[in-house]
């Protein structure tokens, strides 16, 4: 078969899957009322399709914890809004979408431990163009599954912490590429990751066009200053994460005070804690930024503190889905 030729272009399953299950996952792919389930070995989209002719699309990552989806109707009313500011037109419904991830998750067996890519694509085009005109067969939706755990090879060390450094590229602003829409243009962040990797870094800090910090190239930022002030940079110039906006919510919850304002690289060099959010790794400590050490070097007692009240949310009311029963 074809799709065992392509699987041989490179090293094998045992290399390079951290979790063996995810050499045979089930990915949702299609148009509304037209998705289906394609094994992982003849996953595809056309190449007439928005994604593929310009990165014309939409994202979310969700995860699954203890037969839960934390976040899910936060995640799917950002993709909605983004679709909207994008212009898409015959558009999932977030019913359409919610099902097709209960059925994902089903035929994957997932219920704890997981994480899944969802992406929303202005749809296939009829004939290869950039303009929106073509787009005539309505979105595309894929939902991506993945064991992946929230410590690991994709992720980062949320005990020991990370190293970051300053990226040379800006975060673009809003005269250019709104990040208010959680779009697919990542080049702005693929570039300062190969500089983060090159360094050693496990990512790169991206500052605004007028100096101030605005995220990291994968995550959005927090640090606490020299009197216990959890501080963050305003969303002007950033995606405002699910995760973050939780981590604020918590931080009232546990009376610590938080300030969301411009913050400059210095502050956060200064800084007695650091840490990154995402849905993805979860609160993360940093312990090193362009080689200076963030406080004691480890990971500090505000951010263990919003950890550990992270880490029940998927059992606290209104937080979490519940996903339906596979039988």
């Amino acid at each position: 078969q074809l799709t065992t030729k392509y699987q041989k272009r490179g090293p094998s399953p045992s290399e390079i899957y951290e979790d063996p299950r995810n050499e045979h996952l089930l990915v949702w792919i299609g148009a509304p009322e037209h998705g289906r389930l394609y094994p992982r070995s003849m996953a595809a989209v056309s190449p007439w399709d928005s994604s593929v002719q310009g990165g014309d699309a939409g994202w979310e990552g969700i995860r699954v914890y203890r037969g839960k989806i934390l976040s899910l109707d936060k995640h799917l009313r950002r993709l909605m809004r983004s679709a909207k500011a994008l212009g898409f037109k015959n558009v999932h419904t977030k019913e359409q979408v919610t099902e097709a991830i209960f059925q994902t998750l089903a035929a994957n067996g997932m219920r704890d431990n997981a994480h899944m890519r969802l992406t929303l694509t202005r749809g296939e085009k009829c004939t290869s163009s950039m303009n929106p005109d073509f787009n005539v067969y309505g979105t595309t939706l894929i939902i991506l599954p993945e064991w992946k755990p929230t410590e690991g090879a994709t992720t980062y060390d949320n005990t020991k912490g990370i190293t970051l450094i300053s990226a040379s590229q800006r975060r673009n602003s809003p005269n250019t590429c709104d990040s208010k829409i959680h779009h697919n243009n990542m080049i702005n962040n693929i570039l300062p990751k190969i500089q983060a990797n090159l360094a050693g870094a496990a990512d790169a800090i991206m500052l605004d066009v007028d100096g101030y910090v605005s995220e990291t190239n994968a995550t959005n930022i927090f640090m606490v200053d020299d009197e216990g002030t959890l501080l963050t940079p305003h969303g002007d110039h950033c995606l405002p994460g699910v995760t973050r906006g939780t981590v604020i919510v918590l931080a009232k919850e546990l009376g610590i005070p938080c300030d969301v304002r411009r913050v400059s690289l210095a502050e956060f060099h200064a800084a007695e804690e650091v840490f990154t959010t995402g849905t993805m790794g979860e609160l993360t400590p940093v312990t090193v930024i362009d080689g200076r050490v963030i406080g004691t070097g480890s990971r500090g007692d505000i951010t263990k503190r919003l950890q550990d009240a992270y880490k029940t949310l998927p059992e606290r009311e209104g937080w979490a889905t519940e996903i339906p029963s596979f039988e």
